[in-house]
């Protein structure tokens, strides 16, 4: 290996099993992943232009690793990466990324808040072959803005299983995990509270009973209950949104007389809140809607509105930028692993660009990479 490669990452490559017969292997597999990573990071989209872009880029590879026999063929590209391993590279990557997240704030209300969201890519499906599209979920950490960790979810199944599975390979200890009304579930819950976490869940249909009580309760709150509101106003595109949180922290009532004794009852459960969002539009109408939670932190207002709003980030900073920027929606991988495993890839290159300085925006920072291999060096090395 040359001294002045990113030994990090070469160690995550080299860590990964090769599943090829180890006499017919001419291109080894850190030596594929590394072109993988530098091409996507450098603007190329698809086995056809990471091949390409190899090529002409060869000589800076080589400053990282041998290359012996230069690049392989875009179909030898499409056919290891179908054929490797997709739980072994998810948690490699999850490796990896432990070493870029900071340490747990000391501030309780600058703690890390962690959502958890699905993406179906669209173009990944194989009909003839009854393969769906890939959904994956992934978990984002909204203030440091990685992605922590991702899971397919299986065909026949939906998020409500991915889940449990995905939260059992992250670090929770001290973070608040923002998951849609699919994720409020009793197994759910204790899973995050067990791995040191606080969970904040949306609360809707899929729970009616419980649902309709905390209704009730905002609706037309008793004098003796204390609750507590921050109110927030965004103006964009026109339009004028007002939002009004409010927490409740007294949750007595809740569980002295309920009129469901046989619901389980949410591990740990501290505090409820709703977010009441009134949205003006130029034309003149006006758009009303009510949102409901469940948290097993004691968060005041202020806080919850932050975490609430922390949530959609994962659909503009990580979905939306998939989509934009990487043109996830036009891939068209469907063999074997290889829609996965690129999606890590992607993930991959999508948090050293974030970790790059913010001087410009990603889509520019990509396209830096490609006209720049300093940059690009730069970026793999963290850098940037």
């Amino acid at each position: 290996m040359v001294e002045d490669a990113d030994r990090s990452l070469v160690a995550v490559f080299a860590a990964l099993p090769d599943p090829r017969q180890a006499s017919k292997v001419l291109y080894p597999l850190p030596e594929i992943m590394l072109l993988l990573l530098c091409a996507t990071l450098a603007g190329a989209d698809d086995f056809v232009e990471i091949e390409l872009w190899g090529r002409r880029h060869l000589a800076f590879l080589r400053r990282l690793l041998p290359y012996q026999h230069g690049i392989p063929s875009h179909d030898t590209l499409g056919e290891v990466v179908a054929a490797l391993d997709a739980g072994l590279f998810r948690d490699c990557f999850a490796t990896w990324v432990a070493g870029l997240r900071e340490a747990a704030p000391a501030d309780p209300e600058e703690r890390e808040v962690i959502a958890l969201d699905g993406k179906t890519a669209r173009r990944t499906h194989a009909r003839r072959k009854g393969r769906e599209p890939l959904h994956l979920l992934s978990a984002w950490a909204c203030r440091q803005r990685l992605v922590l960790g991702q899971q397919a979810v299986d065909d026949k199944s939906n998020e409500i299983t991915a889940i449990p599975v995905l939260l059992e390979r992250l670090e929770l200890a001290g973070a608040l995990v923002t998951i849609d009304a699919i994720g409020t579930q009793i197994a759910v819950a204790e899973t995050i509270r067990a791995r040191g976490g606080d969970y904040l869940l949306a609360l809707k249909a899929n729970r009616p009973l419980l649902l309709a009580e905390v209704e009730t309760l905002f609706a037309a709150p008793p004098p003796e209950m204390a609750i507590e509101t921050h109110q927030t106003v965004d103006g964009d595109h026109g339009r004028i949104e007002t939002r009004r949180h409010a927490v409740c922290h007294q949750l007595d009532w809740l569980f002295s007389d309920r009129r469901y004794p046989d619901e389980p009852r949410f591990p740990g459960l501290a505090s409820i809140g709703m977010v009441e969002s009134q949205t003006e539009h130029p034309d003149g109408r006006t758009d009303r809607e009510r949102r409901y939670y469940l948290c097993s932190a004691k968060l005041d207002a202020q806080t919850f509105a932050r975490a609430v709003r922390a949530h959609w980030g994962i659909e503009n900073r990580l979905h939306w930028v998939l989509d934009v920027v990487f043109r996830d929606d036009l891939a068209r991988l469907r063999s074997g692993h290889g829609p996965a495993n690129m999606a890590v890839v992607k993930h991959m290159a999508l948090n050293l660009l974030q970790q790059a300085k913010p001087t410009t925006s990603l889509k520019n920072r990509r396209k830096l990479a490609g006209w720049s291999t300093d940059y690009l060096n730069a970026l793999i090395r963290g850098a940037a």
